[in-house]
């Protein structure tokens, strides 16, 4: 399709490439800069998109009804929530989740030149959305060079409208996209658009030997980080992890838990512990913190319980496993920030095995996600500090 660029737009992509080098600190690699300037985001767009409303919920802009507001969010530094609720309609009484979302274009164009695909070389994206990735990738190592695979059918079928369109060539498969495409193998890179709690074994097959894949990773503590593998000629790879990047977990990496449906029961009876540690010290702002205990403990996750209508209780965090078979709860009390009271119900003790970890960390300087890495083999997965053979 051949698109008359307008003014308006010349002048909102060149302030969203203004916008991406600042945030990457930088200029673009000229082959990114150019497929930015190339490819006009708000083309891959729904006309309806969320964003957030003053209650920490999500609010509609339409673009028939608001569209100097749609269009702005179309060219800003933000992502944008493209569907909620898998695409099912909501009750009333449901939350507004967000299921799809094109991803803030600096992590795009950081991701994008992380992977450095070349002119020719074949690329496996794992995730189509919107499909405005695909079309960069297009951009620059040629449309007949790109597959993409996206779960959701009205996603995949409303990307490939407009890929046809906007980079014919492009091969759109619905589909799993962590079992890959093996009919477009084998391929030089692989890039996940959704976090990953691991590599599949389908993905690390359809790749060349040195060849990379570049996925954000997930953990059920925590979404942060970007993980860059290199494949090697015996089934696995290794690879180190980058910092500042939070993306929606695959549809199959969700861990679905709700913590009075399938943790908490009236019969639990927890026994009573304190602490000096403090709950926003392993589960606030400190995403490096965070990435780290969830690198050393795996199987844990946690949700923020403000006024529980419990008295003497401000905040609690609740602590658990992925199993459902342990957690834990720690309260701050409004008043005191030097103890916490701690409860604790299962096998295992959580905010204890929690503690050894935040010790840990410390103690090894609180390292970001940049001093760990990840290698892969037969037998497993193998996170590593600083050194492959420091195994964690």
């Amino acid at each position: 399709m051949s698109h008359s660029v307008t003014s308006r737009e010349q002048a909102a992509v060149g302030g969203l490439l203004d916008a991406i080098e600042e945030d990457n600190g930088g200029p673009l690699p000229k082959p990114w800069a150019s497929a930015i300037t190339s490819v006009p985001r708000h083309l891959f767009l729904p006309r309806v998109i969320w964003q957030h409303d003053e209650q920490g919920g999500y609010a509609t802009v339409d673009a028939d009804a608001e569209p100097d507001r749609w269009f702005a969010a179309a060219y800003a530094d933000d992502s944008i929530v493209t569907q909620v609720n898998d695409g099912e309609p909501a009750n009333e009484d449901d939350s507004v989740f967000p299921s799809s979302s094109a991803s803030a274009p600096s992590i795009v164009a950081r991701m994008l030149t992380m992977l450095d695909p070349k002119p020719g070389q074949r690329v496996l994206e794992v995730g189509t959305g919107t499909g405005w990735n695909a079309a960069l990738l297009a951009h620059v190592v040629g449309a007949e060079n790109v597959t993409t695979v996206e779960v959701d059918p009205t996603l995949a079928a409303q990307a490939a409208t407009v890929l046809d369109m906007t980079a014919p060539g492009v091969r759109v498969v619905c589909g799993d996209g962590t079992l890959g495409h093996p009919d477009g193998a084998p391929y030089d890179h692989v890039e996940a658009t959704c976090s990953l709690n691991g590599i599949p074994t389908a993905l690390l097959a359809q790749t060349k030997p040195g060849g990379t894949i570049l996925t954000p990773w997930s953990r059920p503590w925590c979404d942060f980080g970007l993980l860059h593998l290199t494949v090697d000629d015996h089934g696995g790879g290794r690879g180190h992890f980058a910092p500042y990047a939070a993306f929606m977990r695959a549809r199959g990496h969700r861990l679905g838990l709700r913590l009075y449906r399938d943790i908490v029961a009236d019969e639990h009876q927890p026994t009573e512990s304190r602490t000096r540690l403090a709950p926003w010290d392993v589960a606030g702002d400190d995403y490096s913190a965070q990435f780290a205990i969830g690198l050393r403990l795996p199987d844990l996750w946690h949700i923020w319980h403000h006024d529980p209508e419990v008295e003497g209780v401000e905040t609690r965090l609740w602590v658990a496993t992925a199993d459902k078979a342990s957690w834990a709860a720690i309260d701050y009390d409004g008043n005191t920030e030097e103890e916490f009271t701690v409860w604790q119900h299962g096998q295992r003790r959580l905010w204890d095995e929690i503690e050894s970890a935040w010790h840990w960390y410390t103690a090894n300087g609180n390292p970001g996600p940049e001093r760990f890495g990840l290698t892969v083999s037969p037998s497993g997965h193998s996170i590593w500090l600083d050194c492959p053979d420091d195994i964690q």
